[in-house]
């Protein structure tokens, strides 16, 4: 069998729609045989019908609508299998079309070329294919090509996740490392790293600017003088209600002197220590080295440390908090390797109830401290010099323990700008925090227009961040404010907030009552450290 041509035709054969050819035929032709089919079909009602001209034979089924399935082949093909051909194209139309109006076949027009071409090869011959072959070959659907894609979308999010982890990574060192450089835990931060301190106040023989708020604090400069002359009063401009912001300390000689003086009229000392065996430090005392640790002058250390390891939400509220305490011991010489430690573990029990946990070392012996609280190491044996050891731990898991909590609330202006307000709130009247540092990251590296400030701001234009500083929060000093703009969209970009402090205030009520040596039962000289720590304390 040959098929010349597959044709879908409307309005009683005269119009088509789609017709595939499927060999060699100039266009007059096929326009030719199309148009006079509507002249050779007579009023019959047959299901299945064909007409022969001189030339070719026209095979044709009546579909619904007024339309006609027309097959057009050689005289000399065989009928039979045209008439099949026929009616699998009969079952093909709508099944691809979705139905047999003229508006779904001349959406689905390609469709129907595929679907012919699927039929019937080049050349006009039938191919041995059915129906449901005919759909899976029009999905082509690809389970090679299905894997090549899970592969090749796998290998995007393994990509995606390790930028991801890359830059939270780096993230964290450049917290980490302006954390050390913060609290005076690594190396002198460089010069210009950190500008524009910010304070409240109006400092007298100044006057206010009114111009402000629009344009947030001034900094002064710092350039370098070649010739050093007389210092220039230049206006300063300051916050209303908050007052005056210093920045970019530092300069020449002259300029030293003139922020020297003016730091004298407020009782302040701008650069610190200004010996000249001491390195200087700013007002916040942000690039002061840590101070080398003294050596013991005692036979005994005793270390109480505990360590808050807190997540609040974006809400301001706290999601968990989780408090972590520790007693150390430290033999510093032999008369301080065999000490018999009692604490106050009466008032520890009557306090410390829900919520708590006490655990000991097991080389201490249990009996010993669960009768009187006294903390001995089993058999007498003495302690290693120069190594600490752990020998009392408690933990206590509750909201009622995180001493601070923080509210970030970025508002989007709309304008490429946002609105930054951030207040905290002291929870535990009982704590007084010292060197408190709240940390935002900003997105970008311009600096921020502060608007109002409680206590003191640094600027990091090397990693974006913001330090918002407190010398002193407790109970008469409990909550604060600060309220900046800056230039961005991505409120996320302010998040995670972390926040640093030191204290010597602790949530359980440990103390110790006697110290004393399990070998002479004489006193043990000693030196007792208390220090309070973080983990993390963040909001993420």
């Amino acid at each position: 069998m040959v098929v010349l041509s597959a044709s879908i035709l409307t309005q009683n054969g005269t119009k088509p729609i789609v017709s595939r050819q499927f060999v060699e035929m100039p266009r007059m032709r096929v326009e030719g045989l199309l148009a006079a089919f509507p002249k050779l079909i007579s009023s019959h009602t047959r299901q299945h019908t064909f007409v022969e001209t001189d030339t070719v034979r026209y095979i044709y089924q009546p579909l619904e609508n007024g339309m006609f399935l027309l097959l057009i082949t050689t005289k000399t093909s065989n009928i039979v299998e045209d008439l099949g051909t026929l009616r699998l194209l009969a079952k093909v139309v709508p099944d691809v079309a979705g139905g047999l109006s003229e508006t779904m076949l001349n959406e689905k027009m390609f469709e129907l070329i595929f679907a012919f071409d699927e039929v019937l090869t080049a050349g006009g011959y039938k191919e041995d294919i059915s129906l449901s072959d005919i759909r899976t070959n029009l999905e082509m659907d690809s389970h090679e090509e299905k894997m090549a894609i899970m592969m090749e979308e796998a290998k995007k999010m393994e990509a995606k996740k390790a930028m991801e982890e890359k830059a939270e990574q780096i993230k964290k060192r450049q917290m980490e490392n302006l954390k050390n450089n913060l609290m005076g835990n690594g190396p002198t931060a460089p010069a210009g790293g950190m500008v524009g301190i910010g304070g409240g106040g109006v400092t007298p023989g100044y006057e206010h600017n009114s111009s402000a708020a629009g344009s947030g604090m001034t900094a002064f400069s710092t350039p370098s003088f070649e010739k050093p002359t007389e210092p220039v009063e230049e206006p300063v401009r300051f916050v209303p209600k908050k007052g005056l912001t210093l920045g970019g300390i530092g300069g020449g000689k002259k300029k030293n002197d003139f922020l020297s003086a003016m730091g004298k009229e407020e009782n302040l000392n701008l650069f610190g220590t200004t010996s000249k065996n001491s390195k200087q430090t700013d007002i916040l005392g942000f690039s002061a080295a840590a101070p080398a640790p003294a050596a013991p002058t005692s036979p005994l250390t005793i270390a109480l440390e505990e360590k808050y390891t807190v997540s609040m939400n974006r809400e301001g509220s706290i999601d968990s908090c989780d408090l972590k305490g520790k007693l150390t011991l430290t033999a510093n010489t032999e008369a301080g390797a065999t000490p018999s430690i009692t604490v106050n573990k009466a008032i520890m029990l009557a306090k410390c109830t829900m919520n708590w946990n006490f655990a000991t070392h097991p080389k201490v012996d249990k009996k010993m401290y669960e009768k009187n609280g006294t903390i001995v190491l089993k058999g007498g044996k003495p302690l290693k010099l120069s190594s600490p050891v752990g020998v009392l731990k408690w933990s206590y898991s509750g909201e009622d323990a995180a001493p601070l909590t923080i509210n970030c609330w970025p508002d989007d202006e709309g304008t490429g700008t946002i609105n930054v307000n951030l207040e905290f709130q002291l929870n535990r009247p009982d704590m007084t925090l010292t060197d408190v540092n709240i940390l935002v990251p900003l997105g970008t590296t311009d600096p921020p227009v502060i608007d109002e400030i409680d206590g003191q701001y640094k600027h990091d234009p090397n990693t974006g961040m913001l330090c918002w500083h407190h010398d002193l929060i407790d109970s008469s000093n409990s909550s604060g404010s600060l309220e900046f703009s800056i230039g961005g969209d991505d409120a996320d970009a302010f998040f995670p907030v972390q926040v640093m402090f030191k204290s010597q205030s602790f949530l359980c009520p440990i103390e110790i009552t006697d110290v004393t040596s399990t070998a002479t039962g004489a006193p043990i000289p000693n030196n007792t450290e208390k220090s309070v720590g973080l983990d993390t304390y963040a909001i993420p």
